[in-house]
């Protein structure tokens, strides 16, 4: 198995599918952005074969070369992007999402209709440039996995019902029923309107709110690919603490000034992470519901910062040679992701990441059955799902005893576990093990 994200370049490349202008090339080289571009040539004949075989009712959707894979995707037949990837073990799979997660993100930030009635390309390309930040994340080494496993990345607060029980009252007050609290991209809690989103916006809404600046206050306006690609929503923010952010869709209200009373307090946090006080004092009814609301959660808030890359409760029982997890709930379309057990062992976090990535593309495209309500499913795949496995391991590294890691995948009803574990890990043991994590993980997701 090869690693994801290992040193290559990925090239995405964003067309107009009638005429084949470029809109937009980004490019990213071993997980950091990259100014290299494709040259001209390279970018039509690219497109020019995918729409030659259009002309002969033929669908090109991918390519290999000895070093480069290579995946076409039009929609609306109005947008084609072309995504070519030489990183290592890239599979088809990561990049079929990729590009789905990218054109959401058109949607999400410039709308429908802008992408499917083309009418001046030149203002479209500026358009355009507003999605730079949040396309690049996905093709740089996020922390996130939401891009991979179309599943929203979540968190488990020490304190979930406190916080729970506060996003209700909060929602009633302003009169929204979409509200979360997101940690650096991932949803702490969230109200039950919030969780009912529809794919892609689920997962985009808070990889967006993690991918821009600090800011205190934000009043961003965005469409909802999968429930209103063509009227705009308002999505409003309010950092609470660093990092750790109110997030509120809605219509024409409520005004931002009235849930923040000084919008223009820069990128300083509603509370400092030092003092019990807020930031700024409450004169205003805005401060005064945002106080009475947030104020007394403050130490639940504070817990809630660590969760970004950890995502579990401190102190909750993993065994020892866990060194990374990611489960899923397939129904609920929520997942968590660490890397963060047992720092102190090799390998670095950022290669565990890229370990679990390629594993989650191997197990779902060869061994576990199609994820509820993917496209790729077939009627007559489901006869043969008795037939698929349940559970699969894979053992990296030398033959050396106690050298490498072990990858296992455990898949119980709508619930998929897969663990990275270290060397000493005992073969015959790993599924035990997967099927006590998982009984152990179920109550949190």
């Amino acid at each position: 198995m090869g690693e994801e994200g290992s040193e290559g370049t990925v090239h995405l490349l964003c067309l107009a599918a009638s005429s084949g202008v470029p809109l937009f090339c980004r490019s990213s080289r071993g997980g950091a952005p990259a100014r290299q571009q494709l040259p001209f040539s390279v970018i039509g004949s690219l497109n020019g074969v995918h729409m030659f075989g259009q002309n002969l009712e033929v669908q090109l959707t991918s390519s290999r070369t000895e070093d480069t894979t290579v995946v076409w995707k039009s929609f609306h037949d109005s947008i084609t992007l072309i995504v070519l990837s030489s990183e290592e073990g890239t599979s088809e799979l990561r990049l079929e999402r990729l590009l789905q997660m990218v054109f959401g993100a058109m949607v999400l930030l410039v709308g429908l209709e802008e992408l499917t009635n083309i009418r001046n390309v030149e203002r479209l390309k500026k358009e355009l440039r507003a999605t730079y930040r949040l396309i690049d994340s996905f093709l740089g080494d996020s922390e996130l996995i939401g891009d991979l496993t179309q599943c929203v990345d979540c968190v488990v607060p020490p304190e979930g019902s406190l916080l729970q029980e506060a996003l209700s009252g909060f929602a009633e007050a302003v009169g929204t029923a979409f509200i979360s609290l997101v940690v650096s991209g991932r949803v702490v809690a969230a109200t039950e309107s919030w969780w009912r989103l529809g794919m892609p916006e689920a997962v985009l809404l808070p990889w967006l709110v993690g991918s821009l600046p600090p800011q205190a206050a934000r009043d961003y306006p965005v469409y909802l690919p999968h429930g209103s690609p063509k009227v705009p929503h308002r999505l409003l923010t309010l950092t609470l603490l660093p990092d750790l952010e109110l997030c509120l869709l809605c219509g024409p209200r409520p005004p931002l000034s009235q849930l923040d009373a000084q919008v223009n307090r820069g990128s300083v946090p509603l509370f400092s992470q030092f003092t019990r006080e807020p930031w700024p004092s409450p004169e205003h009814h805005a401060g005064q519901l945002l106080e009475r609301w947030w104020q007394p959660l403050l130490e639940p808030l504070r817990g809630c910062l660590p969760l970004g890359p950890r995502a579990l409760p401190a102190g909750f029982p993993l065994h020892t040679d866990i060194l990374g997890l990611l489960l899923l709930h397939l129904e609920l379309k929520r997942c968590l992701f660490t890397v963060e057990p047992s720092r102190d062992k090799e390998p670095s976090p950022e290669h565990r990441r890229r370990l679990l990535r390629s594993f989650y593309t191997l197990v779902t495209a060869t061994h576990f059955p199609p994820e509820p309500g993917q496209p790729e499913e077939k009627a007559e795949e489901a006869v043969h799902r008795a037939q698929v496995a349940r559970a699969c391991y894979l053992v990296l590294g030398t033959e050396e005893p106690g050298t490498g890691w072990r990858l296992v995948a455990l898949q119980l009803g709508p619930r998929r576990l897969l663990l990275l574990l270290s060397a000493q890990s005992p073969t015959y043991g790993l599924r035990g093990l997967a099927t006590h994590t998982l009984h152990a993980l179920t109550p949190l997701l």
